[in-house]
């Protein structure tokens, strides 16, 4: 049962470590077929030296396992609560990448401070609210992803235009439209994290990004009208990436 997103959300699990964005087996990519309503997701605790395609598990989007010998992730009931409220990503990354979880521990949103940012996020990626003791002995792993999708709603943020969040004292999320998206938008939020955190150290003074050089790099590559790369019918030559 769909052999080539397994496939596909294998290969999105095992370049995390390649990436430096797991250490052990703290972190988790899966993938969805939305025709069919169902998801691949690592298992639970499998190591990445030893994980193969055939232990990924088909999850339903009521978050029951379809196939699989292996439990699914710890984290299943936070992707399943994501597929749900976020409609058009096809895929979701969770790692414990260290500069993003210090602003996750912080409590602190990762500014838009730099090109690099705009680049993939138009705007501030979101530090969401951490759970409360009660969300969290309700419902762990199901209210995570509550509190993401409340993030969002309430701060009237668009989830394909900044895919990713941190969960407050947690860790960070990312997404996109297939798992290998969601991977790089995990990667990019990791260096952006990074990033800020130095020029936060150097500096007291304002450096968020004035807006129309967000407007200009986000839009050059996700507008109606993007540039950059081969893939655009207006692609130029003066789009090459500094």
């Amino acid at each position: 049962m769909l052999e080539e997103l397994k496939q596909e959300v294998y290969e999105a699990n095992m370049s995390l470590p390649k990436l430096g964005l797991v250490t052990f087996t703290w972190g988790n990519v899966s993938g969805i077929d939305r025709e069919k309503g169902l998801f691949v997701i690592k298992p639970s605790g499998v190591d990445y030296d030893e994980l193969k395609p055939s232990d990924l598990v088909v999850v339903n989007l009521k978050g029951e396992v379809v196939e699989g010998d292996m439990n699914p992730s710890s984290d299943t009931p936070t992707h399943t609560y994501l597929y749900n409220h976020f409609p058009k990503i096809g895929g979701i990354v969770h790692t414990h990448s260290p500069w993003a979880v210090s602003f996750a521990a912080a409590k602190l949103d990762v500014p838009a401070m730099n090109t690099t940012h705009a680049d993939t996020f138009y705007g501030d990626v979101p530090a969401a609210d951490a759970l409360t003791k009660e969300e969290i002995e309700e419902d762990y792993e199901g209210n995570t992803g509550k509190t993401i999708v409340k993030t969002f709603e309430e701060r009237g943020i668009d989830y394909e235009a900044i895919p990713a969040a941190l969960v407050s004292q947690h860790g960070p999320f990312a997404w996109g439209p297939t798992p290998a998206k969601a991977v790089y938008n995990s990667k990019v939020l990791e260096v952006v994290a990074e990033e800020d955190y130095h020029a936060m150290q150097m500096t007291m003074d304002n450096s968020r990004l004035p807006q129309y050089l967000l407007d200009k790099h986000y839009y050059r590559k996700h507008g109606a009208n993007a540039y950059y790369g081969q893939n655009n019918a207006k692609s130029q030559s003066h789009a090459k990436h500094e």
